[in-house]
Parts: C-alpha cells; sequence; structure tokens
C-alpha cells in the first residue's frame, strides 16, 4: 500500500489587516473615509473604519445603528477641527 502525504493549506496572514471579529461588521455601521468606501465598491478591498474594524462593505448600512466607538471617535475629530477640543 502507498502512503500519501497530504499537504497542510497554507495560510497567509497579511499584518496590514486587525482580524475580524465574527459577525461584529454586521452589526453596526460604521464610519469609514469615503474615498475608501467607493475604491473598496470598485476594487473589492477592505476598508478600515474609525474603530480599526476592517471588512469589505457589502451591506445596506441605513439598516443599522452607527457603532458607538466609530461616533465617539468621529464627534472627537468634529470638535478638534472647530477648536473646540482641549488638545488632550
Amino acid at each position: 500500500m502507498e502512503q500519501q502525504t497530504q499537504q497542510k493549506p497554507q495560510i497567509i496572514i497579511d499584518p496590514q489587516l486587525s482580524p475580524l471579529e465574527p459577525g461584529d461588521h454586521e452589526r453596526y455601521a460604521h464610519y469609514v473615509r469615503k474615498d475608501k468606501v467607493v475604491e473598496s465598491a470598485v476594487m473589492g478591498t477592505p476598508v478600515v473604519a474609525l474603530c480599526g474594524k476592517v471588512w469589505i462593505p457589502n451591506r445596506d448600512p441605513e439598516k443599522f445603528p452607527v457603532c458607538p466607538e466609530c461616533k465617539e471617535i468621529f464627534e472627537e475629530m468634529k470638535k478638534n477641527e472647530a477648536g473646540d477640543g482641549s488638545g488632550e
């Protein structure tokens, strides 16, 4: 009987992308730079939300609540742009 060796599939991890948490991107609509959303729609590339979540958008964000972490970061960015931030 001939012995066959099975090769395990090679797994490549891109260090630039943080791991997805199962189902997390489906619970919230996240804030992402508009140009990156367009690029993702055309090229199918993942986007990075303000909160750090990485995924390929494929659902209508209007149907989901806004990610609380993205919202907090966005509000802080708006304050800093307006000069109302404390600078900390």
